[in-house]
């Protein structure tokens, strides 16, 4: 019988790590109810030290998602493992998952401690963490560039002291295959009680090789896989959920394994993903990217369409990527069709989300002539960003420009209070007077350092959606994303949604966050 190799999500943990990443608690818990439909086995939901506002997120988490395992990160402190607890105790399955450096050169330059120290307190601290719950992971940071011998003695150790998960996080992609499966059989070979854990791989892409490490670590032992949706995560990112789970759906003759994963859901998931993480999906990308079932050479639109098999591996049904684009709705359709097909789309609304998406839909149905799915997963998410992030408000945006006059742009943005703020500004164009006008009236002058505006669909009448970054003045990134048919008005839009969620969200320290 095929054996399953369980999926580790942390596209909540590791995944928010990337620079300029920052989900809000809402969205936070809106993707862990889509991971649950994906069918991941375990959520690393976030790590509640960090932040009060990610203890709450991933309180929420544990109160709401019943499905996987709700797992939380924790360096081996015993802070970070109370906190840890606090976080995941209400879930149905939850799990603490603690680690600590484990190659020379971090114990000597981060942590300041010798190897002997290290073991007594990884030791302890797994024991901490078994006081709280028997489902406890424990990963030793950087494994892939320890002495092999001390990552056997840390292991064997924490397995004694309570670990029933065994993480090997090649933490700075440094690990080369052949390498990583050497050091798998190695390990299953010199760790006595290796047998009383699961052992689990962390793939960080640095190299771009962490989903051919993450295969051969299952090949040769690792029963547990950490992945990220996209493939978002610090640095270069994490080995891709989706990447790892087609491979071994479509090469059962080199991985004769499973995975419980619903891949019907992966392409809506990597769609949530990219727009809550303003993080676009390069169009080259395995599985999800724009391009991945597109065929350009002749030769292969022929074999296409005398037979998809000839130059497709995979069905793009399978990941659930709409076949084709259909105008489905118009100006004239009504709530019940427009709701109706929302939840074709995967889109459960409450009342109020309906309610405003809905009237959202009349103003774009009324300015273009057709509206298709594209259009509609835009302005879904688009309006439930802003419900999310709510604060100041954009009221009115008024922009004059022209090759022989000064842009100027007028506001009416209305605060957190309920007050109407109206204020002017030039600029160097129209967007940039937009943006020194917000800045008069909120009284916050970020740095942009980022902005970019594509199309949603085809043709002149279609929605721009903007992305944008901008910087606070101690250099943390905060992203803004919104669509409209008028760019300038999509430009407003994003970078109010990005003042809102920096005045939301804050950002985690740096001496917190972690990379197993």
């Amino acid at each position: 019988m095929p054996e399953k190799i369980y999926i580790f999500d942390t596209t909540l943990r590791d995944g928010e790590q990337s620079a300029g990443v920052a989900f809000t608690p809402g969205e936070k818990l809106e993707i862990a109810r889509q991971l649950e439909k994906l069918g991941v086995d375990i959520i690393e939901a976030g790590f509640p030290c960090s932040t009060p506002g990610d203890l709450e997120a991933v309180q929420a988490i544990a109160r709401s998602v019943r499905g996987p395992v709700i797992c939380a990160l924790a360096r081996a402190v015993p802070a970070d493992i109370d906190t840890a607890w606090e976080a995941v105790k209400e879930a149905a399955e939850p799990r603490i998952h603690v680690f600590i450096n484990s190659s020379d050169i971090q114990m000597a330059h981060q942590l300041r401690k010798d190897r002997e120290q290290v073991l007594t307190q990884a030791e302890e601290m797994v024991k901490h963490a078994a006081k709280y719950t028997s489902n406890v992971e424990f990963s030793p940071m950087d494994a892939t560039r320890a002495d092999p011998r001390f990552v056997f003695e840390i292991v064997r150790r924490c397995i004694d002291a309570g670990a029933t998960t065994i993480n090997i996080p090649d933490s700075v992609g440094y690990a080369i295959p052949e390498e990583l499966g050497a050091f798998f059989r190695a390990l299953f070979e010199n760790v006595p009680n290796i047998h009383k854990a699961r052992v689990s791989f962390h793939g960080q892409n640095d190299l771009g090789l962490c989903t051919a490490n993450t295969l051969t670590a299952i090949q040769n032992g690792a029963r547990q896989v950490e992945v990220t949706i996209n493939g978002i995560g610090e640095r270069a990112g994490n080995t891709s959920l989706e990447e790892v789970v087609m491979a071994i759906k479509t090469r059962k003759d080199f991985l004769p394994f499973y995975t419980d994963i619903n891949t019907r859901e992966i392409y809506r998931t990597s769609k949530m993903v990219e727009t809550y993480s303003g993080m676009p999906v390069q169009w080259n990308k395995a599985i999800v990217g724009k391009n991945a079932f597109r065929h350009g050479s002749g030769i292969h639109q022929d074999g296409i369409l005398k037979l998809r098999e000839t130059w497709e591996i995979m069905d793009p049904a399978e990941i659930g990527i709409p076949q084709g684009t259909q105008l489905v709705l118009g100006k004239l359709s009504g709530r019940h069709a427009f709701k109706e097909h929302m939840l074709e789309l995967g889109y459960e609304l409450t009342d109020e989300e309906l309610n405003r998406v809905f009237a959202a839909f009349k103003e774009l149905a009324d300015k273009k002539i057709e509206v298709d799915d594209r259009d509609l997963e835009a302005l879904v998410n688009e309006n439930l960003r802003s419900m999310e992030t709510a604060g100041w408000r954009l009221d009115l945006v008024q922009v004059s420009a022209g090759d022989h006059a000064a842009p100027t742009a007028t506001l009416r943005l209305i605060d957190p209070e309920g007050n109407i703020r109206v204020d002017a500004a030039v600029g160097t164009g129209p967007v940039d007077a937009v943006y020194r006008a917000m800045n008069r009236i909120t009284g916050l002058a970020p740095k942009l350092t980022e902005f970019s505006v594509k199309s949603v669909t085809e043709g002149i009448d279609a929605q721009g959606d903007v992305t944008i970054r901008i910087e606070d003045e101690k250099g943390r990134t905060y992203t803004g994303r919104a669509a409209d048919t008028d760019i300038i008005v999509a430009s407003a839009k994003a970078y109010m949604n990005a003042l809102n969620r920096m005045l939301l969200t804050g950002a985690r320290p740096a001496e917190a966050r972690a990379n197993p």
